[in-house]
């Protein structure tokens, strides 16, 4: 009987803080570019507001420069939007996604156990 092993893992991008960018907080962002709130972002992922907002605070605060800019409430209420700062890392960790995959998957077919 054969057994077939692979590797598995997990990424993410390490910043001052500790996690900078990682595959829920990327979620995250593509959800507040399409809703355009961090509250209606976080209830599309059924997370409470307050850890988004925290999620969004953190990579905020270790990102140059801000990756979300939120706006105030006022009478349509408030919003917030990624920056070109947030679209770029998005890119860059949907990259680096891409090639962490290929990796394990390629050093998979060498597992000799």
């Amino acid at each position: 009987m054969s057994k077939q092993y692979r590797l598995r893992g997990r990424l993410w991008i390490e910043g001052p803080e500790g996690t900078f960018l990682g595959y829920g907080r990327v979620v995250l962002l593509e959800n507040i570019r399409e809703h355009g709130s961090i509250s209606a972002a976080a209830r599309a992922m059924e997370m409470s507001y307050l850890r988004a907002w925290k999620l969004v605070d953190s990579m905020n605060r270790q990102s140059r420069s801000p990756v979300v800019e939120k706006s105030t409430g006022g009478r349509g209420g408030g919003g917030a939007r990624l920056t070109e700062t947030g679209e770029k890392a998005i890119q860059v960790f949907w990259s680096a996604h891409r090639d962490f995959g290929n990796y394990l998957e390629q050093r998979s077919t060498k597992l000799e156990i």
